[in-house]
């Protein structure tokens, strides 16, 4: 018996990298699988299906059951047509779990829409239109789990905006998912990998990454009956190391009678409320002193 006998899946994102990992994984464990995949490259262009083709060759191989849909997460039609393909298949839909991303790299202030839009659409949007086609089922059916993949870049990125502006909405998404549908029984939430993809290998920094079959038993975990209990989690994986993220709540307060002053802010905020440094700056800092130190010796 595995973990998962008897569940359908959809994994968006699952021709290649980790989408694929995750769509082995599942499979291993007993789902049946709808692989999606658009084929594209990482910047989001030449799309072909042969990718999801082959993976469900790789599924049906090793004794199970899978099919191929190489629909745009992109648009209405196409997260509809993911959902659909299950009941399709399978006559069911018990999780969707969004993986598929682009990356269009660039500094915000050389930044245009011909590199914002596309990564927005992909990621955020791309997950929105899985989540919305499966949500009504799920609230129907009174369980589902809804998965999106966000990355730690959320919390800032020095020259991917799009992308950690995307990966945020997907938290965000991700949690306002997990509250409307919680009288429904229904689950979501968010993976944040660290894994050596065509993605990741675009990270311009020196940074140690698991690879994709490390993320996927974590997928499988929040798939299973076994984490009904959990919702509205991020957690991040690093090859053996799992973490959890914080919940967002204010940390401090400073109060007066009455409206502020500008002036009066500015004498109390530093004493009395402080600030929460980021830690990416605390890393630039160290860059840009090995660099001082390296052109200085």
């Amino acid at each position: 018996m595995g973990m998962l006998d008897g569940k359908a899946v959809a994994v968006t994102g699952a021709g290649r990298g980790i989408g694929r990992a995750v769509a082995l994984d599942l499979a291993a464990n007993g789902a049946k699988v709808v692989v999606n995949d658009y084929g594209v490259a990482v910047d989001g262009t030449s799309p072909t299906s042969e990718v999801a083709d082959a993976v469900v060759k790789e599924i049906e191989a090793a004794g199970g059951r899978a099919i191929a849909n190489a629909s745009s997460v992109t648009t209405m039609e196409g997260g509809a047509s993911i959902v659909r393909s299950a009941l399709d298949a399978f006559g069911r839909i018990d999780a969707v779990v969004c993986v598929a991303g682009i990356l269009r790299e660039r500094m915000l202030f050389n930044m245009g829409e011909e590199e914002w839009d596309p990564v927005i659409e992909t990621h955020l949007k791309g997950t929105f239109t899985v989540f919305r086609a499966a949500a009504p089922i799920f609230r129907e059916q009174r369980s589902g789990t809804l998965i999106g993949f966000t990355s730690g870049a959320f919390a800032a990125s020095v020259a991917q905006a799009n992308y950690s502006a995307a990966k945020g909405g997907i938290v965000s998404l991700v949690r306002s998912a997990a509250a409307g549908l919680y009288k429904y029984g229904v689950t979501a939430n968010c993976v944040a990998p660290a894994a050596k993809s065509r993605m990741s290998g675009a990270v311009p920094m020196d940074f140690k990454m698991g690879e994709p079959e490390d993320v996927a038993p974590l997928v499988t975990y929040l798939v299973s009956d076994r984490a009904r209990h959990l919702t509205g989690q991020i957690y991040s994986i690093n090859g053996g190391e799992i973490g959890v993220y914080n919940q967002p709540v204010v940390l401090r307060t400073m109060s007066k009678p009455g409206r502020w002053k500008p002036e009066e802010i500015a004498e109390r905020i530093d004493g009395d409320l402080g600030s929460e440094r980021m830690p990416i700056l605390d890393m630039l800092d160290q860059m840009a002193a090995a660099a001082a130190r390296k052109k200085g010796s």
